[in-house]
């Protein structure tokens, strides 16, 4: 789950991490009244879960509470990358004397927290990544010991940080960790992370994403979640305990294990890129999970047809504590309600899974083929999403 820059800098600070003062407009009006409170020059920036907000106009200096307004008008309902304005943040300008990057995030490979610091701050930490790797001063954190001083001055000094300023960053590094560990984040952003000319560090800007396994744990994080920038299928998916992504391809998958479902979609990836499909793949990640009912495949089903990239469906379902009777019947339930026309690919086995596959050749539906084998049903799935019989 993403935070908004106004929710993170708000826990930020809760850290002792140091950020502008900035309020939340919805309005115009709202802008101007924040901006004449503030008595100085404001910067008006769109609350969007998404990057390029400066690039796309969303990010805007206003020397009067006039411009504030102004500016305001102009971001709310603008769209970024596909997502609507609803909000602006007003804080308060500053003058900044340089730039820094600092984050905390996991690195996967190596199964540790990464905090990473660049000189190069303000800018895309990606492009520089990509660019110039060597301006990322990168140090691996052991989750037993903590981030330790030597790492932190390791990048400070990797970094080329002035020496009066290492006390302060030392302090913010030490506490971005502590709200990236005890939010249960994936990543914890600064950026930037300004040198002021008076002196001081401040965070301008920040990014937190949460781990959505350990929502649990945090119900008032679980209330900052932002539904519009989420596709309206996982939100669905989420409402009906199912274990939903979506993705870019064509072929709709249903499966039931999160493992088999990784190796579904694979397969399904490699066969398409074999067969010279360029585009052609799964066009999400779904796991009804163990013991579904024909009522939850329905749902699952229903959420999968909603996509209008969707070409062709592959289910595979592995009958464990799955029934493959109960899946037949969640198909047939789904298929009576929303009518598709979209070829389907059936691989029922283990339990009940003779049952299922009566059930569905009983309904005599002319669209829908079943498979033996994984590599067999996922051939079929692509070549059905491009018509292609066989």
């Amino acid at each position: 789950m993403n935070l908004h820059e106004y929710q993170s800098k708000t826990i930020f600070a809760q850290f002792g991490i140091p950020t502008p003062k900035g309020k939340i407009a919805t309005s115009p009006d709202e802008a101007y009244r924040i901006a004449r409170e503030m008595g100085s020059p404001v910067v008006v920036k769109a609350q969007v879960l998404t990057g390029g907000r400066g690039k796309a106009g969303g990010v805007k200096l206003a020397r009067t509470p006039d411009e504030a307004h102004d500016h305001a008008e102009r971001i709310l309902g603008m769209t970024i990358r596909g997502l609507t304005v609803h909000k602006v943040l007003i804080d308060p300008g500053v003058e900044i004397a340089s730039e820094l990057y600092l984050a905390v995030t996991n690195d996967r490979n190596a199964r540790k927290p990464l905090i990473m610091a660049s000189a190069s701050g303000g800018m895309d930490i990606e492009q520089v990544n990509r660019e110039t790797p060597e301006k990322i001063v990168r140090e691996h954190i052991n989750p037993y010991l903590g981030l330790r001083d030597y790492q932190i001055r390791n990048l400070a000094s990797g970094i080329r940080l002035p020496r009066e300023h290492w006390k302060a960053f030392t302090e913010i590094a030490y506490n971005l960790y502590r709200c990236f560990t005890e939010n249960d984040a994936t990543l914890a952003e600064i950026n930037p992370l300004a040198i002021l000319k008076s002196n001081e560090i401040i965070a301008l800007d920040g990014k937190m994403s949460i781990d959505d396994s350990a929502l649990f744990r945090h119900p008032q994080l679980a209330e900052m979640r932002d539904l519009q920038a989420e596709p309206s299928e996982e939100t669905r998916a989420r409402g009906a305990g199912l274990s939903y992504v979506k993705l870019d391809g064509d072929i709709g998958c249903m499966v039931n294990g999160a493992g088999l479902a990784m190796t579904t979609m694979d397969i399904t990836k490699d066969i398409a890129a074999r067969l010279g499909y360029e585009g052609s793949g799964p066009a999400n990640f779904l796991d009804i999970g163990g013991g579904a009912r024909a009522e939850k495949v329905a749902t699952a089903m229903r959420i999968i047809l909603s996509d209008p990239k969707v070409k062709a469906i592959l289910l595979n379902i592995f009958g464990g504590i799955t029934r493959g009777d109960e899946v037949a019947l969640g198909i047939l339930q789904a298929w009576n309600e929303v009518n598709p026309h979209v070829p389907m690919v059936v691989r029922l086995v283990g339990t009940n899974a003779e049952e299922g596959r009566a059930i569905l050749e009983d309904a005599a539906i002319p669209n829908i083929q079943s498979a033996t084998t994984l590599l067999e049903a996922a051939e079929k799935a692509v070549r059905a999403a491009r018509g292609v019989q066989g």
